[in-house]
C-alpha cells in the first residue's frame, strides 16, 4: 500500500458551496493542492468573488444560490458538463436569520427562524440531493459542514457588549445537519457514496471580529487560542479522499477541544 496515494485527489472533480467564504476558501485551496479539479459554486457574482489579492480561484466558477433549487441543479449541470462527473460535494455554504434583536427566541419572528432553517439544513438538503444523480454510477464523498453550536449552546457570556451571537435557529439547523448525515449515509450507501460530517469550533472571520472577543473565545478551548481557517482542510481533505474510504455517517469536530470539556 502506497499510503501517500490515499490523499492523493488527482482526477476527482470536487465542488466546494460558498467556497469565496473564509472556511470555504482554504477548503478548496487545500483539495487544489492534493490534485482536485475544484469547482467553486458561489452566489457572489464572478465578477465579485475576488475581493482581495490572493484569494483561490479554483478550476472553474459557477454561480449558484443554496436557496433555489433551480439554481443549484443548474450549477451542478455545468459543472458535470463541462467535467464529465462530480466525485466530491462540500456543502460549506450557508445563510441566516434572526439577529440583532430577533437573535432573541421572544422576539425572532416566523420568517427570521424559518430563514434560517432554510439556509442550514434545507439548503444542505437541496444539495445533497441534487448531486445524488451524477454520484450513483461511480460513488462519491459528499461532507456537511455542522457547527460546534449544533452540538452545545453558545455560552452568551462571551456576546455581551453588542458582538453578533449566532441564533437559536442556526444551531437547530446545523444539529439537523448531524443527524441528517446519518441518514443520507445509510440511505446512499448501496451507491458507494459516502456522507460524512465536520464541525467547525472557533473559527471567527477575521474581518467580523477580534481583540477581546477573539481572547474570550481561545479562552473556552483545551488548546487556548481560536481556529485557523486551513485547520479545517485536514478534515475536508481526509473525508474527500480514499483515506477515508472506510467512513460514513461520521462527524469530525475540529474545535481545539471545546465540546470536549
Amino acid at each position: 500500500m502506497d499510503y501517500k496515494k490515499l490523499f492523493d485527489l488527482t482526477g476527482k472533480v470536487c465542488i466546494v458551496t460558498g467556497a469565496t467564504g473564509y472556511l470555504g476558501n482554504a477548503n478548496a485551496k487545500c483539495l487544489k493542492d492534493f490534485g482536485a479539479t475544484v469547482v467553486i459554486a458561489d452566489i457572489r457574482a464572478e465578477e465579485e468573488r475576488w475581493e482581495n489579492d490572493g484569494i483561490f480561484k479554483g478550476d472553474m466558477y459557477v454561480q449558484c444560490d443554496i436557496s433555489s433549487t433551480e439554481s443549484i441543479a443548474a450549477a451542478f449541470k455545468k459543472v458535470a458538463d463541462a467535467y464529465g462527473k462530480i466525485d466530491v460535494l462540500v456543502n460549506c455554504a450557508n445563510y441566516g436569520g434572526g439577529y440583532g434583536k430577533e437573535s432573541f427566541v421572544e422576539f425572532m419572528p416566523d420568517a427570521a427562524f424559518e430563514k434560517g432553517i432554510d439556509g442550514t439544513i434545507n439548503a444542505t438538503f437541496r444539495c445533497t440531493r441534487e448531486v445524488i444523480p451524477y454520484m450513483k454510477e461511480h460513488g462519491g464523498s459528499i461532507i456537511n459542514y455542522c457547527s460546534m453550536y449544533g452540538l452545545v449552546s453558545p455560552d452568551l457570556r462571551l456576546y455581551a457588549g453588542g458582538s453578533s451571537r449566532q441564533p437559536a435557529n442556526y444551531g437547530a439547523g446545523k444539529a439537523a445537519i448531524d443527524q441528517f448525515t446519518r441518514y443520507c449515509a445509510c440511505d446512499l450507501a448501496p451507491y458507494g457514496i459516502r456522507v460524512n460530517a465536520v464541525t467547525p469550533g472557533p473559527f471567527p472571520n477575521p474581518r467580523n471580529q477580534g481583540g477581546e472577543f477573539n481572547e474570550k473565545l481561545a479562552n473556552k478551548t483545551m488548546l487556548g487560542r481560536i481556529g485557523q481557517n486551513y485547520e479545517m482542510s485536514g478534515a475536508v481533505l481526509l473525508l474527500a479522499s480514499d483515506a477515508s474510504s472506510y467512513m460514513t455517517g461520521t462527524n469530525i469536530v475540529v474545535d481545539g477541544g471545546w465540546t470536549a470539556w
